[in-house]
């Protein structure tokens, strides 16, 4: 029955429109791959009440769909594609739309294509729609209302000129930015009523676009901002949650038990628990928490036990790694002590003075904060003072011995020869797999044996927690900045000294150079 709108209600709930969204999926729809497929595609409860009711139920006063943009964070293997694909055949065949055009949409070709290739799939599969949809290789064609369906790529300048009726944008965290986004969009405005759907997992990066729309969200539901348009649909770990108990599992994910089995979870619960590196990926794909990085080089409660007040190390040797960047970042210089059985870090960073305040607001970072309390020195101007890092590195040389200063000399060529010039040990130093691994693996063996000192030091904390690694079939590893989602600067550094204190180890005499052989 359907509810009648109230006269001082701006919106009112269509259960009939409700109930033939849900009854189309039932119906018309088929699972194509798995234990279930060939049978029908009967929703679950959290499908249907969460998202195909209100989506398809609500109405605003003109009877028009009161919802055009949904924002669906769901966990991987919950049935996100299923979903998608069920929703674009929808607006495709049964929204009352002539000549609807539907989009697919991702990160690139592939992953737009396998929501489109799922939905071609069912439609082969229906009976019903099979006798009113062309099937082509990159679109679903319905002739008698002028609609189709396509599968597009990722290049946002080839997509002016659309008019969508309906957009899926699939694992929205994959987005490099937001152009696509906001060329499918404004793409909508000659439309009655449009309907974008954003449907993903949890990411990491704090700046992209998934994460204002999560952000925004999570706003929405908790009603802070008040858009009536937007339905956010989001099952996550809370911050304070064990993500070690079942309970959670079952909260962050709601295909539990059903499209995923509770042994797989407690295997990559074990697995997570087991492998550092894994702990990331299963909190973030499978508990949905946006996390600091894409895969965890090292948990920060290992990092946090390594932090003791330093000996006493002036006049001792030690090896610099000096991360330059570019002259708009931070630039890091990491004096590496080693002193018996322990590293001990020595830490220094610059930035740009001018818009540091902005900065800090921007990257929510507290570098104004660092720089009052000697943490971080602010270079005048808006690029880094290379001529500045030269000086202080000549003034750290009278009271510490450095031996060596490791530097990426690709992006430092200046300062390398300047640096040679005042009589320095200058050392190139490569940021592949081949110069990166072993030091990497050192620094990690060291963290984890509590053979490492670096005194706490909060910026050089901060980048420790943002580093993602990247790992070859090898099994090398080396931090990667591209896929870290906040500067990292000061581990590279870090990485590089420590490339440098492992040479000077090795090339330590043997004692029977230098104290004689004994023949008997």
């Amino acid at each position: 029955m359907t509810r009648t709108k109230n006269s001082s209600d701006p919106f009112w709930f269509d259960d009939e429109a409700a109930e033939r969204a849900v009854r189309f999926f039932e119906l018309c729809l088929t699972h194509t791959k798995g234990e279930w497929a060939g049978q029908p595609l009967k929703l679950s409860a959290w499908q249907a009440d969460r998202i195909i009711r209100p989506l398809f139920g609500w109405k605003r006063a003109d009877g028009t769909r009161r919802y055009r943009t949904a924002y669906i964070q769901i966990p991987r293997k919950a049935g996100k594609s299923t979903l998608a694909a069920g929703i674009a055949l929808y607006l495709l065949m049964a929204d009352g739309e002539p000549g609807a055009e539907v989009y697919s949409a991702a990160a690139d070709r592939e992953q737009a294509a396998i929501v489109f290739e799922m939905a071609k799939a069912m439609a082969d599969a229906s009976g019903t729609l099979q006798k009113r949809v062309q099937a082509f290789k990159r679109s679903l064609v319905v002739q008698s209302t002028a609609s189709s369906y396509k599968v597009l790529s990722s290049e946002a300048y080839t997509k002016h000129g659309l008019s969508a009726h309906g957009i899926v944008v699939d694992e929205v965290h994959a987005l490099p930015d937001r152009e696509l986004w906001d060329v499918l969009t404004t793409s909508t405005g000659a439309r009655r009523q449009p309907l974008t759907v954003a449907i993903t997992t949890a990411g990491f990066d704090r700046h992209s676009l998934c994460y204002e729309l999560y952000d925004y969200g999570c706003k929405v539901r908790d009603g802070i901002v008040i858009d009536d348009a937007f339905l956010p649909v989001i099952y996550e770990a809370g911050a304070d949650d064990d993500w070690k108990d079942p309970a959670t599992w079952h909260k962050a994910h709601p295909g539990l038990g059903v499209s995923v089995k509770l042994n797989y979870m407690e295997a990559e619960c074990t697995k997570a628990q087991q492998l550092p590196g894994y702990e990331n990926t299963f909190k973030r794909l499978l508990l949905n928490i946006w996390t600091e990085q894409d895969t965890r080089w090292m948990p920060m409660i290992e990092w946090d036990a390594c932090a003791e007040p330093a000996p006493e190390i002036a006049g001792l040797p030690c090896y610099a790694g000096l991360d330059l960047s570019t002259t708009t970042d931070i630039t890091a210089l990491v004096l590496a002590f080693p002193v018996g059985s322990k590293v001990h870090l020595l830490p220094f960073f610059w930035v740009p003075k001018e818009g540091i305040h902005k900065r800090a607001r921007r990257d929510r970072v507290p570098y104004d904060v660092w720089q009052r309390q000697g943490f971080i020195e602010a270079t005048d101007g808006n690029v880094v003072d290379y001529d500045l890092i030269r000086k202080r590195v000549n003034e750290l040389a009278e009271k510490y011995q450095i031996k060596e200063i490791a530097i990426d000399r690709w992006n430092a060529t200046q300062l390398s020869t300047q640096l040679a010039g005042d009589g320095f040990e200058v050392v190139a130093f490569g940021q592949g797999y081949a110069s990166m691994t072993a030091p990497t693996k050192e620094l990690e063996k060291r963290i984890l044996g509590r053979e490492l000192n670096h005194g706490g030091n909060p910026v050089l904390r901060w980048m420790a927690s943002n580093v993602s690694v990247s790992t070859d079939p090898a099994g090398n590893v080396k931090p990667d900045k591209a896929k870290s989602s906040e500067r990292i600067d000061g581990i590279v550094a870090t990485v590089m000294a420590m490339g440098r204190v492992m040479v000077a180890e090795e090339e330590v005499p043997s004692r029977y150079l230098t104290e004689g052989f004994a023949f008997v």
